[in-house]
């Protein structure tokens, strides 16, 4: 079967996760993505959080799947021109640079068109036009100026950062349906444009329901949330709500049977007004059916510390995944709170392509995530990572260089 973007060729100058996510999802739907590094040293995250000596770091493996890696010195004239070839045969080029540097670079907007005017050009910066638009950005940065920090963890500590990296591979999510998109439009209009995304402004999308909060407390209390059940005033922000359910049905995180030795010995679980019934059947508390102070959803929210106290003392007799197949039998929302261990191990997972297992010429076998968006009809497959510049030549091959060029262009160390 045909990949789905077969005979897309992406111009990859990323680097780190933000870009490389991006691509990466590019070149598992068959784009072919050309990765540009500097000769010797490569994508910093090569060497970064290195767990074998000499080898390429898991940081790099995990982001830069089916992706081909050629080495060009930009700063050398004859480099450069290598570059400038790749942009006439390219249909996309993808930065996530400093602010100016691809300007400084020689490839300004106006340079582009002129060597390629289909040429569709994505970037990736921290902020957008404003008072930050030069400040360099991390994922945390992204996470704290995007509105997540403020409003994760507990009301009375300190904001939190998520592990889930929304920042850096967040934006470059977005970043490539901004891709797609342009290409499609390409399609008719015959000419590439510019797609930009900020890491703040794709932190902030991740974040509207905290935004819609923000909105509600003009119209008063934010009832949902544990604070209203405390009877603690709520101030003029969104606060943090520890792990209340963000969905407005009230939700916690609760210990389970082992919780003592076992960090992840948790579960998720939401009181949902169609099925308090059964909930109340589930733990034995057959009487809050009908009890004035329990049988409604609104009567129920000065309470739910209570409530979730007494579906606790439940949840603890049981093992998270006992108490998943009880609740489920009833369609009561609920979730085991699931380690990176048990993710990696989880035969599901494995089958549906969701975990994979890659293998590296030096690394040898290593996990990974695959694809998390399955297509029938062009499903992705999971290539290794590249060497640093094992493509070079062959990419200068296809561009018209003979063997001989491609000679001279080492001996000057334009590649």
């Amino acid at each position: 079967m045909s990949k789905a973007l077969d005979g897309v060729r992406i111009l990859d100058f990323t680097h780190v996760q933000s870009g490389p996510t991006c691509t990466q999802l590019l070149a598992w739907f068959g784009a072919d993505v050309i990765k540009v590094e500097r000769a010797g040293e490569g994508d910093i995250t090569r060497g970064q959080l290195r767990d074998i000596p000499d080898v390429d770091s898991l940081y790099f493996t995990m982001l830069n799947h089916n992706k081909r890696s050629i080495t060009v010195d930009a700063k050398n004239p004859k480099g450069k021109a290598v570059l400038e070839a790749l942009v006439k045969k390219c249909d996309v080029m993808v930065e996530n640079f400093a602010p100016g540097a691809l300007d400084r670079m020689g490839f300004t907007w106006e340079r582009i068109q002129e060597l390629n005017p289909k040429m569709i050009v994505a970037s990736i910066k921290g902020f957008g036009p404003g008072p930050y638009q030069d400040c360099k950005v991390y994922e945390n940065v992204a996470q704290c100026a995007g509105g997540s920090a403020s409003t994760t963890g507990f009301r009375d500590e300190v904001p939190l950062v998520t592990g889930a990296q929304i920042g850096d591979s967040g934006t470059g999510l977005h970043l490539a349906l901004g891709i797609v998109t342009a290409l499609y439009h390409r399609t008719h209009s015959g000419r590439g444009q510019r797609v930009t995304c900020a890491m703040q402004d794709g932190v902030l999308n991740l974040c509207r329901v905290k935004l819609r909060d923000q909105q509600r407390l003009a119209h008063g209390p934010l009832k949902e949330y544990s604070q209203y059940g405390e009877g603690i005033p709520f101030g003029d922000a969104t606060p943090r709500a520890g792990n209340d359910s963000g969905g407005g049905q009230p939700g916690r995180i609760l210990k389970c049977k082992g919780w003592e030795k076992d960090p992840n010995a948790y579960l998720y679980f939401i009181t949902q007004a169609p099925v308090w019934g059964a909930i109340c059947d589930m733990i034995g508390e057959p009487g809050w059916k009908t009890h004035p102070d329990y049988a409604k959803a609104e009567a129920r929210l000065p309470r739910l510390n209570a409530i979730f106290e007494r579906i606790e003392r439940w949840t603890m007799t049981k093992t998270k995944f006992e108490a998943m197949d009880l609740l489920n039998q009833h369609d009561i929302p609920c979730g085991p709170i699931l380690s990176m261990k048990e993710l990696a191990e989880e035969p599901s997972l494995r089958a549906t392509g969701t975990v994979v297992e890659v293998d590296h010429p030096k690394r040898g076998k290593y996990l990974s995530v695959g694809c998390p968006i399955k297509l029938s009809d062009s499903p992705a497959d999971v290539k290794r990572s590249p060497l640093l510049g094992e493509h070079t030549d062959e990419v200068l091959t296809e561009l018209g260089y003979t063997r001989e060029q491609i000679q001279a262009l080492r001996a000057e160390r334009a590649v």
